[in-house]
Formats: structure tokens, C-alpha cells, sequence
């Protein structure tokens, strides 16, 4: 694959039709943690064996147009002695690379965190370039509570947000900025649509005052949910509804597209309000996702860490992708589920 060669025409692959993004870009003790479930140690060797799983899985470029790496994935070889950015260029899928440093708590302001890694970025960036990244990710937690999210927690991640976006445009790489409204909490809908609402119109000031060129990036965020613990759970037809609603009013419409992440929702719920979403016609952005867990669970759990598990792994991938390439185009039904788990 040749990769696009300018940072409109790298965003606008990444929001090919019926396609998404990967997001394999767990640390260390996350992925750790998802290992430790199925009893897999988080070797170096096993964390390879099972991304190298998921990046060769036959017909993935048909379904996700890019994945994000992790700094250890992205430097290594698969067995075939090829790097994983050149695996996954073959597959025509364009590679990523997430730069941030993970979270710590906010001084001063109990319960909420910033994100940190901006230390050295530039350099890291360049290095990034040349390893075979073409866009970047950045994650921002929000959280909900009682007086939360603060308003000097809202800017001070946007700033970090805005100037994580600079540095990758300057670098050549097209940033994907994600604040991330977490789903903990018995909070309503109507809450999560106001602080995202929040979170999105602090972003987007932050990202015009450092000059961030808006065609020129993508934002990742979450759709519109009722909080985990909310006695009432909003159908995926009022999670469209809120979840739009609030775009219109806080997203520009120069940003070429809108991937959403899974946070935490089980993959076949995730789907179901994608397709809720997307079969809304009329807005300025392009709509994706960009999914985790979402779409690797089917496949972590079949692989296990075997290599005889290679094969069924793979193809439950390529289910949850499928049905996520639907959705994207509002094409998803549970028919469809049953249909394509039959493949």
C-alpha cells in the first residue's frame, strides 16, 4: 500500500467507508491485566504473538483502515522479520501510534486526573515518522461525579490536548485527540450530553488558540451514554439523538470526521448504537470508530495464548470488524450478526 502523502488525504483514509480503526495500543499493565484473565503471561514474546494475530488476520484491511500501536509494537518484528508498521502497510491498513504517557492526578483537584508525556515529544514524534506512523492519539480522561468535572480540569487537558496536536501536525502526523468521558457513575444521559457538551467546547477553544489545523486532525470521543450504574439506560435511539445533538452544537463542522471510542460498552452494544448514529443523515463530519476492547474481546478470548487458536481468533475478529464496517454505514442488524458469525 502506498500510504497518503499529506495530512488531509491520511485523515480522510482513516474515514474510508464501511471502515474504522483498531485500537491496539494497551500498555503494559493494561494489556497485562487482559492477559492475566485468560492465565497468558505479558511477555514480550506473547504480546507480539498476539498483536502480529490480530494485524495478519486475513481481509482486516477490508473492514479497518488504520490501527494504533503501542511504542514497544511499533519497533517490533513479526516472525515473518517484518515491523509491524510494514505488516500492517501490506495489509493496507495505515499505521499509528499512541504518544501519550498514561494519567496521574490533578494537584490540587481530588478524583480528577491530566494526561501526561509531553516531555520530549517533538523528538519522540520525528522518531515516530520514521518508524512508519502517519497519525497520532492522545487520550484525555474526564470524569463524572459530584462538583466533577472541574473547570481547571477541563482546561488543563484541553491545553495538554492542543499542544499533543501541534507538535503531530508540525511532525507531519495527523493527531487523533481524545477526550474521553468516562461511563462510571449513576449518572443520567442528559448529564453526559452537558459535560461532554463541556469537555468538547473547552477542546476545540484550546485546539483554535495553538492554531491546530482543524482538516487536519480527527476527534475521538464517546457517544452519549447513561452512566454504568444509572438505574435508567437510554435505548440506542436516544443515545443517537443526544449523542448528535451535542456534536452539532460543540464540534466544527472543518473536522473531516468523529471516531468513536467503545469505553467500556460490550462489543455487540457498542455496534448497536454505532448503527444508531450513523444512520443519521446530514451532518458535516464523517462517522467512524475507533474501538478497543470493542473489537479484540471475541478474539482474545478464543486465542487464549495458543497458537492452535490462531485461525478461529482471527475470524471472530473479522466478525466484530465486519459488523462494525455496517454500522458505520447504518447497515447493522442482528440478522446481520447472526449472518456474518456464520461466515
Amino acid at each position: 500500500m502506498n500510504l497518503p502523502t499529506t495530512l488531509e488525504s491520511t485523515a480522510q483514509a482513516l474515514l474510508a467507508p464501511g471502515q474504522g480503526i483498531l485500537a491496539a495500543d494497551e500498555s503494559f499493565p493494561t494489556i497485562g491485566k487482559r492477559f492475566k484473565e485468560f492465565n497468558i503471561p505479558s511477555t514480550e514474546e506473547n504480546r507480539r504473538a498476539y498483536r502480529e494475530m490480530l494485524f495478519t488476520t486475513p481481509g482486516l484491511g477490508e473492514f479497518i483502515s488504520g490501527v494504533i500501536l503501542f511504542d514497544e509494537t511499533i519497533r517490533q518484528k513479526t516472525s515473518g522479520d517484518a515491523f509491524m508498521p510494514e505488516l500492517l502497510a501490506a495489509q493496507g491498513v495505515i499505521p499509528g501510534i499512541k504518544v501519550d504517557g498514561g494519567t496521574m492526578a490533578l494537584p490540587g483537584f481530588a478524583g480528577e486526573k491530566i494526561t501526561q508525556g509531553l516531555d520530549g515529544l517533538r523528538e519522540k514524534l520525528a522518531t515516530y515518522r520514521v518508524l512508519g506512523a502517519r497519525f497520532t492519539k492522545w487520550r484525555a480522561v474526564i470524569g463524572i461525579g459530584e462538583g466533577l468535572p472541574t473547570r481547571i480540569c477541563l482546561e488543563a487537558n484541553a491545553r495538554v490536548l492542543a499542544l499533543f496536536a501541534a507538535l503531530s501536525q508540525e511532525a507531519g502526523l495527523v493527531p487523533i485527540v481524545e477526550p474521553e468521558i468516562l461511563m462510571d457513575g449513576n449518572h443520567t444521559l442528559e448529564c453526559c450530553e452537558e459535560v461532554t457538551a463541556a469537555t468538547l467546547k473547552t477542546v476545540f477553544a484550546a485546539l483554535f488558540d495553538h492554531r491546530v489545523v482543524l482538516e487536519q486532525m480527527l476527534l475521538k470521543t464517546g457517544m452519549v451514554l447513561s452512566g454504568k450504574d444509572c438505574p435508567q439506560q437510554a435505548a440506542a435511539a436516544e443515545v443517537a439523538g443526544a449523542t448528535l445533538r451535542c456534536f452539532r452544537r460543540t464540534v466544527p463542522s472543518a473536522v473531516p470526521g468523529i471516531v468513536f471510542l467503545s469505553g467500556g460498552q460490550s462489543d455487540v452494544a457498542a455496534t448497536g448504537r454505532l448503527n444508531a448514529i450513523c444512520q443519521t443523515n446530514g451532518v458535516p463530519w464523517k462517522l467512524s470508530f475507533s474501538f478497543g476492547r470493542a473489537l479484540q474481546d471475541a478474539a482474545l478470548k478464543t486465542w487464549k495464548g495458543a497458537p492452535a487458536n490462531v485461525a478461529a481468533a482471527q475470524a471472530a475478529l473479522h466478525h466484530r470488524a465486519r459488523c462494525n464496517g455496517l454500522a458505520v454505514q447504518g447497515k447493522y442488524s442482528q440478522q446481520a450478526e447472526r449472518e456474518n458469525l456464520a461466515r
